[in-house]
């Protein structure tokens, strides 16, 4: 064997395929037995020869795909078996089973004009009630518990406001004073129904008597029915692949370790469009299911028409194989679950027969800047009064999230298609915050909705620091708002009525609070600047004297500080009382309460303005953008916190010294707002730091439990993130041997396209070639990972023509693509 006679591509080609020995060398000799060939008639010759009977004259490439890729996935069960002229692929999908999945029109929205059109002989429009509807099994009336809610606050409201309005000078007889009444009303209204659910969940968490636990009624000691097949769904679009598919790997194995594996399939459901993403996608998919065994149970799609972001995504699975399983558990991007938790809340749904969805309460972990770490802390300590007081008012009508959560498969496909809000406007068209809505049309439809707060192994990821925060609010203000036109839709239960408002008092009540700031400061300049007016009626005898009562307005005050934090006391208290040893010990976590505190107080100005920017931008219609959260410990640099926080710093430097001008005694009042503006900048730097967040962690400050004992889902996510490879890219995509076929046998033959088609693609190959990688715009990319026929054929040319751009060569050999540069830069030079 003469291995000098087989050209240079066809040697580095065998190196970069990592053949086995004998095979190798079996096939240098049949190449070296040639007479004189060109690199072209030699790879060809090549992979004529590692395809066997598959081999394709016309496109050598494609007929080796199978034997490339099974040099890497050796696995039977990786492969779906098709006739013997089609190579075989790689089973990233079951069989489809198609299930109808239709949006039911909202219909009217208005209900004067549903009312007029039933009054004058118009169609009925139904409440979304069908036959399917589960019969009433669990029995759980809320509707006093409810009605108790309302009299405490609007009875706390009344209280309140009247003091505020003892606090003006003219106890809100004018104009000014009667909005700043009306805006005090409806702020302290919602803080109120924040503090009562807090003192309810205090109260069941400190007694530990809970009868409507829906944990509490699963039966774990049993196995699970066969026919309850569970498919684990995690819908991504652009996300970090490692940490994605590190947490799924974690998941899966606690999954394992229950027994109860064959009960479950696990779907990664991808939205992305970028291409270097797509390729490290498949990769990742593949390394994941060689490393598990996880062939033929964890699948993977990635959709080719992205419609309706997250919520298109469900509902395309749905359509596809919803019907091969009872029950789906949703996962995000950064979720995290053991398998406990999974089992248990299958079993919850087989007990409870008239459960639609059953939501668990998610614990945040696994960051370390600083912010995330406060962020971590508020939710572990305080989040569990508020989930188990709102489990108390709601009941079976509660929150779904959108993930981590359990889904009945039936009646989320009969009812919980989402068609578009009728209209025109930035409040039409696709749904963005779907999640409420499926839970309200669940409920609508007579399947119940719960949060099983008291559930162990559901965690996510926090948003590493305060602008990262702030683009996902943007993004649920413009949803939020948009729900709200669905308040006096048909059918919908008054709680999720009530959830409808509290979505968009979540980010309107910014607005409002900065108007009650502003009518404060307008207040405070008239009674500066102007004479007051004593006699404000026509023929009146007596004058209306301004009166001043600093001590009602420091009670108010203080009564109205008692709401906003007294809830966050009983939970470190109640922290004290079950075992603070996991959280730093008793004295550290008051500290690490009182550092929240003040951390918390010097951001709400920063979030005010920035929900109020937002609020005014969902009604302006102006453009948002969607884009994935950063799923790594990004910090802020000090430009994007100029470019952000700039104007908020020189407003609140404004702001104070048109206070201190009018009045120095009143600054004290406004200094929190002002001062926490004038601060934005550094605060919002040094919270996103990493360095900042490990200090404290060493000071045993806002501990977690999921810090000083890592649950091993957890631990195991951190050791896959940290020994995962680098991320696979288009250029390996195209140019690897083995990554090129296993791309190619993920992707999906189209025998009968057009000669039109054909050519497109064609030409897009040789555009590819010539231009490199860089001319090609994402999607074109894309079309070519989902087309084998086509990406095995840019993979022969770039391995055999001399006119491929050097960029191709990256990986293959530095030094040829050093030399093809140089070539090319000779040839311009020339020309």
């Amino acid at each position: 064997m003469d291995a000098s006679r087989i050209p240079p591509p066809c040697r580095h080609y065998l190196e970069r395929l990592s053949l086995p020995q004998a095979m190798r060398d079996d096939i240098e000799e049949q190449l070296s037995a040639l007479p004189s060939a060109s690199p072209r008639e030699a790879m060809a010759r090549l992979h004529r020869l590692l395809a066997g009977e598959n081999a394709d004259a016309g496109n050598p490439a494609f007929g080796s795909i199978a034997a490339r890729a099974q040099l890497d996935v050796a696995q039977d069960a990786a492969w779906t078996k098709h006739e013997a002229d089609v190579p075989s692929q790689l089973c990233i999908a079951p069989p489809i089973n198609r299930a109808s999945m239709v949006p039911e029109p909202w219909g009217a929205l208005n209900p004067l004009v549903r009312w007029g059109s039933a009054l004058f002989g118009g169609s009925k429009e139904s409440a979304g009630k069908t036959p399917d509807a589960p019969p009433p099994v669990r029995p759980a009336n809320g509707g006093l518990r409810r009605l108790v809610l309302l009299f405490l606050m609007i009875g706390q409201t009344a209280l309140a406001t009247f003091y505020m309005s003892r606090v003006l000078p003219y106890q809100g007889t004018t104009p000014l004073e009667m909005g700043l009444l009306a805006l005090f009303a409806l702020l302290f209204c919602w803080v109120s129904a924040g503090f009562w659910t807090a003192m309810t969940g205090f109260l069941l968490l400190v007694t530990g008597k809970d009868q409507y636990l829906i944990s509490k009624t699963a039966i774990t000691d049993g196995p699970i029915d066969p026919a309850a097949r569970t498919a684990i769904v995690m819908p991504i679009c652009n996300e970090d692949v490692t940490r994605v598919f590190a947490g799924l790997r974690a998941t899966y194995e606690s999954v394992q370790k229950t027994g109860k594996l064959d009960r479950f399939d696990f779907f990664v459901l991808s939205d992305t469009n970028g291409s270097d993403t797509a390729a490290a996608e498949v990769a990742a998919w593949t390394q994941l299911c060689k490393a598990v065994g996880g062939f033929g149970r964890i699948f993977y799609r990635r959709r080719q028409r992205r419609v309706r972001r997250k919520s298109g995504n469900i509902d395309d699975f749905c359509r596809r194989w919803g019907n091969d399983y009872r029950y789906m558990i949703v996962l995000d991007a950064d979720s995290v679950m053991s398998g406990d938790c999974v089992t248990k809340l299958v079993q919850a749904m087989e007990a409870n027969p008239d459960s639609g969805i059953i939501q668990t309460a998610p614990r945040a972990a696994g960051r370390d800047t600083l912010y995330a770490r406060i962020q971590q802390f508020s939710t572990r300590v305080y989040g569990p009064l508020f989930t188990s007081g709102l489990h108390y008012w709601q009941l079976g009508e509660s929150h779904y999230w959108g993930h981590n959560a359990i889904i009945r498969m039936k009646p989320f496909i009969a009812h919980c298609a989402l068609a578009l809000l009728p209209g025109k406007g930035p409040f039409a068209g696709e749904i963005l915050s779907h999640d409420f809505i499926e839970a309200a049309l669940m409920r609508r439809a007579g399947w119940k909705v719960w949060i099983a707060y008291d559930l162990d192994g559901s965690y996510e990821e926090m948003p590493p620091n305060l602008l990262d925060e702030l683009k996902r609010d943007r993004r649920w203000c413009q949803g939020n708002l948009m729900n709200f036109r669905l308040f006096m839709a048909r059918g919908m239960h008054s709680v999720h009525r009530a959830v409808f408002v509290t979505g968009v008092l979540a980010y309107l009540s910014a607005p409002l609070w900065f108007l009650f700031l502003i009518l404060s400061t307008a207040l405070l300049a008239q009674h500066t600047l102007t004479e007051p007016a004593y006699f404000t009626e026509p023929w009146q005898l007596f004058p209306n004297w301004p009166q001043w009562h600093p001590e009602k307005a420091l009670a108010l005050f203080s009564a109205t500080a008692t709401l906003l934090f007294l809830p966050k006391v009983l939970s470190v208290l109640l922290v004290c009382i079950q075992g603070a040893r996991d959280f730093g010990g008793r004295f550290r976590v008051v500290m690490s309460m009182l550092i929240e505190m003040l951390f918390s107080m010097m951001l709400a100005p920063v979030r005010m303005l920035f929900h109020t920017h937002f609020v005014i931008a969902a009604f302006m219609g102006w453009a948002l953008r969607w884009k994935s959260p950063s799923r790594e410990d990004s910090e802020t640099t000090p430009g994007e916190a100029f470019r952000y926080h700039g104007y908020q710093t020189l407003l609140g430097l404004a702001w104070g010294g048109a206070i201190f001008w009018l009045n120095p005694a009143f600054l004290p009042w406004l200094l929190p707002i002002c001062g926490s503006l004038a601060v934005a900048i550094p605060v919002s730097i040094y919270s996103s730091k990493v360095s900042h967040g490990v200090q404290f962690r060493r000071a045993k400050l806002f501990l977690i439990p999921e810090e000083k004992q890592p649950p091993i889902e957890l631990a195991e996510t951190v050791r896959y993130v940290k020994a995962a490879e680098e991320e696979a890219d288009f250029v390996q995509a195209v140019v690897e041997p083995r990554f090129n076929a296993v791309v190619c046998a993920t992707g999906k033959l189209h025998p009968h396209r057009s000669p039109l088609a054909q050519a497109m693609r064609a030409n897009l190959v040789q555009t590819a070639l010539l231009s490199g990688p860089s001319a090609l715009a994402d999607v074109q990319k894309n079309s070519l990972l989902s087309d084998p026929i086509f990406l095995s054929r840019l993979h022969l040319d770039v391995w055999t023509s001399d006119d491929a751009h050097p960029h191709w060569f990256r990986d293959i050999r530095p030094e040829m693509a050093d030399q093809e540069e140089q070539r090319v830069l000779r040839l311009r030079r020339a020309a």
